[in-house]
């Protein structure tokens, strides 16, 4: 397997878990694709070759775009065991010459695509449960009015349990979603008895004949087909936590059987009783079965919301570590996985975004509108990723790189420009919100590289000052002070103001390092770096993985100075000196200055973020500014 967590558990385990949260969004698909296929925003009419025609499409799209795409070839792309954009984005810009010109259109790529991603989190939660509580209406029109109170009470609930942990809410929520798939073939299967001659659809010329009838308004009816496959990016972004193999083994075992099953007898429904278009899903169900259904809809769609908000969850981390985002208080709410993490910030964030989402848009159908373009979006750009690691990391041939990639480029920019052609019924929520955060973590990841600039420039450098030092009859207090530095050759601006108010020097000084490379996991070998300056100053470099969260003190119990051990919880303190930088001398533009200052100002500090304990912490001065 590809990491040692996986290699834990069985693979029927890891298969299972899968299931219960790798494919709990796009295992809700069902509930509105077929609905919104048909209804009046797309011109479709309901006749028996469109029918077919749609069916036939969704199939095949999943076959291409999931199956062969994803779980097939995407898969095979991880980093030492994870997958996702930021994963993949490493793996290509490693896989060039370090000064090729293409690094920065490659890092602008990845952006967008995380970008995206969180757009994607916005919308699918609000989709998903919106429509399953919608199946109310269905079993009682009279209920149509608390629709959207009990979605938002629903979500609100969904993101306070957050603070519990993944596990927490998998362990319960899990076992539904295999419920919830064996459920979907049952009823189809049911229709599909009565209505057998659907199973035509899956004949590929039933696809190819409902698209070419569409003439100009087929990119319209593409965008709504591809609410089948939304959900698929979750399977590579996922893989760190289940491997490849569990998760090709969930989709070809189960999900993909019983999806094309659920889609097969909507389509039979509609054979037999075209007036069920209005909701093909619910209406697939017995009478006396549909609020089971519904209940049923609203536990799947709950778990299928948890892989995007623990995705966005991952996704923020990465972010931080790779210099793109402002550190934020991070809680690991596992003590045996490292990826189980809670970011209270986001979590909100994201709840406030979503409620905005529910009530601006009122229902499913018009939030499909905007959902299409986050998601073909980040597809789009895994495919270009793809092709930069194909190309210059496995060394394929320029002309079997070329074939692949550009299938799945034609077909990206297909569902790319068909959800683009809501635009202007929604489909602008995502691009404005990607807008946003890019210029965000463009601007940190900026600032942040000048202001380091500007300090090594003028900060002393810290070589003379130990020259100094080593002649100095300075008293020595009998204890260690950690420097946490940026920047190994010049001084903390912490140990100046420590010599020059306090004028003391510690009996042992450690200058600490801490950097995140671009691979997932550092094994501890790898990790710790030490070297000894002079006497009393210690240098250590701490290098980690940008999926691994840096403890400090954990990793300080390991240094091995001149035969001495260090325990940073009884004997050391750390010294800081809260620095805020209101611009970064006009290295950009005045506004976004200002907004560097704001995002600095509002950043975690190293205590929260590296699991310092604050006892620990010895502030020197108030908050300065330079």
């Amino acid at each position: 397997m590809d990491n040692l967590s996986i290699q834990k558990s069985s693979l029927a385990a890891l298969a299972l878990g899968a299931i219960g949260v790798v494919y709990g969004d796009i295992g809700t698909s069902p509930l509105y694709t077929v609905q919104v296929i048909f209804s009046e925003s797309t011109g479709v009419p309901l006749t028996q070759a469109n029918i077919l025609g749609a069916i036939s499409s969704i199939f095949w799209l999943l076959m291409f775009v999931v199956t062969f795409k994803y779980v097939l070839l995407v898969l095979r792309a991880h980093n030492k065991g994870e997958g996702g954009v930021m994963a993949l984005l490493s793996l290509a810009v490693s896989s060039l010459r370090p000064q090729d010109k293409r690094t920065g259109g490659l890092l602008l790529l990845g952006v967008l695509g995380a970008a995206l991603f969180y757009g994607d989190s916005v919308l699918t939660p609000a989709i998903s449960v919106l429509s399953a509580v919608e199946g109310l209406q269905v079993a009682s029109p009279v209920l149509a009015a608390q629709i959207l109170p009990i979605t938002i009470g629903i979500l609100i609930g969904l993101f306070w349990f957050q603070r519990h942990g993944t596990h927490a809410v998998g362990r319960f929520f899990g076992p539904i979603v295999i419920v919830w798939f064996l459920a979907l073939a049952a009823i189809g299967v049911w229709q599909i008895a009565q209505a057998p001659q659907v199973l035509q659809a899956l004949h590929p010329q039933y696809a190819w004949q409902f698209l070419q009838a569409r003439g100009a308004g087929v990119f319209i009816a593409i965008g709504a087909i591809l609410l089948a496959v939304t959900g698929a990016e979750a399977l590579y972004a996922d893989m760190g936590h289940f491997g490849r193999r569990a998760i090709q083994l969930a989709w070809l075992g189960l999900v993909f059987p019983c999806l094309a099953l659920n889609y097969l007898g909507q389509g039979a429904l509609l054979l037999q009783h075209p007036d069920a278009v209005s909701n093909p899903f619910y209406l697939s169900f017995p009478q006396p079965l549909l609020i089971p259904a519904v209940i049923l809809a609203t536990l799947a769609t709950i778990i299928a919301s948890q892989a995007v908000i623990s995705g966005a969850f991952s996704m923020t981390r990465q972010a931080i570590q790779l210099g793109f985002l402002p550190r934020m208080r991070i809680i690991h709410t596992s003590a045996s996985e490292s990826g189980q993490i809670y970011i209270p910030a986001v979590n909100w964030a994201l709840l406030l975004a979503v409620i905005i989402v529910c009530l601006a848009f009122q229902s499913s159908s018009a939030l499909a509108s905007a959902y299409g373009i986050a998601v073909t979006g980040t597809m789009f750009i895994t495919t270009i990723l793809l092709f930069v690691v194909m190309r210059h990391r496995w060394q394929y041939p320029a002309w079997l790189v070329w074939l692949l990639t550009g299938a799945l480029g034609v077909v990206d920019a297909v569902l790319f420009s068909s959800a683009s052609m809501k635009f202007l019924q929604g489909g602008w929520f995502p691009i404005a919100l990607s807008i946003l955060l890019i210029v965000l973590m463009t601007t940190w990841k900026k600032g942040r590289y000048t202001l380091l600039n500007s300090m090594a420039e003028t900060d002393p450098k810290l070589e003379p000052l130990l020259a100094t030092l080593a002649s100095s009859t300075l008293p020595q207090v009998q204890r260690t002070a950690v420097y946490m530095v940026s920047n190994l050759d010049t001084v903390p601006q912490a140990l100046m103001h420590n010599l020059k108010h306090n004028q003391v020097l510690h009996q042992r000084n450690l200058f600490v390092n801490v950097s995140f490379e671009d691979v997932p996991f550092m094994n501890t070998a790898e990790r710790i770096t030490t070297k000894r300056l002079a006497d009393g100053f210690w240098q250590v470099q701490l290098r980690y993985g940008f999926m691994q969260h840096a403890d400090i003190p954990q990793a300080l119990l390991q240094l091995d100075l001149d035969g001495q051990t260090l325990d940073p919880f009884t004997n050391s303190y750390f010294l800081s000196r809260d620095i805020i930088v209101p611009d970064v001398g006009g290295a950009m533009p005045r506004w976004r200055d200002q907004l560097f200052s704001v995002m600095s100002r509002n950043a975690s500090s190293a205590v929260e973020y590296f699991n310092i304990p604050a006892n620990s912490v010895i502030e020197l001065g108030s908050r300065v500014q330079i």
